[in-house]
């Protein structure tokens, strides 16, 4: 798979790079703080990430005005498994360089489902800011190198992908959603469709294994 840069122009259907922060003490916390576990690990919100004066910052001025939660998604990844999508956009930085495998919400067919064969993969460098936006799909970043982790902050609309809301599914949609504001696209391998996720994807589980 062929892994493109953020700088290309492709990226710019999918996000933008975020200029004017100052990302140091977000790093050096995210670096500091947070665990690099085996397996994937998502954190909606890390207290003392929110702490930092950058939270308020992330809060005005990239989410006008709207609260927002620090967390984090770290761990070790090769491979797609899933694609979701939010209301709003996603904010992304690294300790480490990782890899988005991203898709486009308007590239779901009308039967609800993806290929993954329009998977496109953008490795991030290291302490580069990136919005990813609302009508893309993502999902848990991959690692760049091989056998190296990543530390990747997740900012998002305070409250996101905390519990689900309660009602009764009117259309198909609506069985996506697998937590506040989360709507989810599983591939039938993943252990999200074997724990009862709705299948979404067709095609090969994407695995950047042997591309880095």
């Amino acid at each position: 798979m062929i892994i493109h840069s953020i700088s290309e122009p492709l990226f710019k259907d999918y996000g933008k790079v975020v200029e004017g922060y100052d990302v140091s003490e977000l790093l050096k916390v995210m670096d500091e703080v947070t665990p690099l576990p085996e397996a994937v690990v998502y954190v909606p919100e890390q207290p003392e990430m929110q702490a930092l004066p950058i939270a308020k910052e992330i809060s005005d001025r990239l989410y006008g005005g709207m609260p927002v939660q620090l967390g984090w998604c770290n761990g070790h990844n090769t491979k797609l498994n899933c694609l979701e999508y939010h209301r709003d956009s996603e904010i992304n930085l690294g300790t480490k360089d990782f890899i988005l495998l991203l898709g486009k919400q308007g590239q779901i067919g009308d039967d609800w489902m993806f290929d993954t064969a329009d998977t496109v993969a953008f490795k991030v460098p290291a302490g580069v800011l990136v919005e990813v936006y609302a009508t893309t799909l993502h999902y848990a970043p991959c690692s760049a190198s091989k056998g190296e982790g990543f530390k990747v902050l997740v900012a998002l609309p305070k409250g996101t992908n905390t519990d689900k809301p309660e009602f009764t599914a009117v259309n198909h949609e609506d069985t996506l959603l697998t937590a506040r504001n989360k709507w989810l696209l599983a591939h039938p391998e993943s252990s999200e469709a074997i724990g009862g996720a709705v299948v979404g994807l067709k095609g090969v589980n994407v695995d950047i294994a042997d591309d880095i």
